[in-house]
């Protein structure tokens, strides 16, 4: 493996190509008409234009990256987080063309990507699940039947997709009703797929995350866990590592659960596998995610692991230890978006006229932007990951606060206020904050 073609953009594509140049690798980066004059591009080995700004003639046409990959002469392609990064069609390409691709097979991302059927998995090793519907439910009237079953209030799920999209909370029959078009319409616009499942609706529940790391040899390392219960439409806002106030006896379950379901499905690559817990300190298996998390730095500060290297050493054929890493220290993770808070967290464009980042101990920032830099309305909201590290949380915390003071983006609208908002927020400080956090805080605004 020499080189590399990274097939996304933005931060995500300036963290490889570091990862990559350090390990001697020369990286190909293919870019959009709209990324043309982006800074990170001058640090790849070579800059390849893919298609015009729309992800689906760019960043999601698979025939133009396979095509860059063979003319380019790339042994390997890395498709970092979303886009690409979970579509079968992309590994199978690469493996017909002699490319490696790191991630799972082809075969893997379909048996993961169906969410009933990863949880079949789970109960046939004992492993709890919500209780819904095991495969697709194809009407409403269907759906009306299974949340009988089930018990109101359900979730509408995609049964391929995630991120919140196609995602609908019903309270009762008509919202079942109404609501079971839309999210199949949602689905199919998102990932293709229209099929749609029904879960039983925990709100107010804690979303938990074990990062895991599998080789082909069949070794499982667990390289430690994550808190991700601060969403907003089920999308991460804060993430942190370890879990906060967590029993020990659970977090002993969640890596042995989370072991055994990455060994029984066969997976080789990097894994995260995703619980809920109920109010109750109840603990269900959610889903597996092969990939490359947004939220992996927090995993790294408190490793000292670089788990873009981890990915490319186990595509490689690398033999791993299975002995879990030490985790030292405690780490947290804001997504700084731009987006407006005050109007529905509309998202905002703009050019950055005046840029400054913090620094410091225990202190790193993952962006690709620079003074002059301008925004495009095709491409997700993130602009920046904030990522402080400190030997206790409270520690973390009080950095992570001097980090978004010290943080100045002249010319966009961003979420940093509301994130220290959620920082100082009595929940989050007291290590007991859910996925309704966020919502709180919204409505004592009002």
């Amino acid at each position: 493996m020499k080189r590399i073609l990274i097939a996304n953009r933005g931060e995500i594509a300036l963290r490889i190509i570091r990862t990559a140049r350090e390990m001697g690798l020369e990286t190909i980066c293919v870019y959009s008409e709209a990324d043309r004059d982006m800074e990170y591009l001058k640090l790849a080995d070579e800059a390849v234009q893919i298609g015009p700004a729309p992800a689906t003639q760019s960043y999601l046409n698979i025939d133009a990256i396979i095509s860059a990959a063979v003319l380019w002469k790339a042994n390997a392609i890395h498709p970092g987080y979303g886009f690409l990064s979970e579509n079968p069609i992309l590994p199978a390409r690469c493996e017909e063309h002699g490319i490696c691709f790191i991630g799972p097979s082809a075969s893997i991302i379909r048996t993961i990507g169906n969410k009933s059927r990863t949880k079949e998995v789970a109960r046939s090793l004992g492993i709890p699940t919500i209780p819904g519907t095991l495969h697709e439910v194809p009407d409403a009237e269907a759906a009306v039947r299974a949340a009988a079953e089930i018990g109101l209030p359900v979730m509408i799920k995609s049964l391929y997709g995630g991120g919140g999209r196609g995602m609908k909370i019903c309270q009762d029959e008509a919202q079942l009703r109404s609501g079971f078009e839309s999210a199949s319409s949602e689905a199919l616009a998102s990932f293709g797929r229209s099929e749609i499942y029904l879960e039983r609706y925990i709100a107010t529940s804690r979303h938990l995350e074990v990062q895991v790391l599998a080789d082909e040899h069949g070794t499982v390392q667990v390289l430690g866990d994550r808190e991700c219960s601060i969403q907003r439409r089920h999308q991460k806002v804060i993430e942190e590592a370890p879990i906060p106030g967590l029993d020990q006896d659970i977090r002993a379950d969640l890596w042995d659960w989370a072991r055994r379901i990455i060994t029984a499905i066969g997976f080789k690559g990097l894994a995260t596998v995703e619980f809920l817990m109920a109010p109750g300190g109840e603990c269900y298996f959610l889903e597996i995610n092969g990939r490359l998390q947004v939220e992996h730095p927090v995993t790294e500060m408190v490793t000292g692991l670089d788990l873009v290297r981890e990915q490319i050493m186990v595509a490689a054929g690398d033999r791993i230890d299975a002995t879990p890493p030490l985790i030292s220290g405690h780490a947290i993770e804001c997504r700084l978006n731009a987006e407006d808070p005050t109007h529905n967290f509309i998202p905002t464009l703009g050019t950055v006229s005046r840029l400054r980042l913090p620094a410091g101990p225990g202190s790193r920032v993952d962006t690709h932007l620079f003074e002059g830099c301008s925004l495009s309305p095709h491409y997700d909201p993130l602009i920046a990951k904030l990522i402080s590290c400190h030997a206790s949380r409270p520690g973390a915390i009080h950095r992570m606060q001097r980090m978004l003071d010290e943080t100045q983006i002249c010319g966009l609208t961003t979420n940093r206020d509301f994130l220290l908002k959620l920082l100082s927020h009595e929940d989050f400080l007291a290590a007991r904050a859910d996925t309704g956090l966020i919502a709180q805080v919204l409505s004592q605004a009002e």
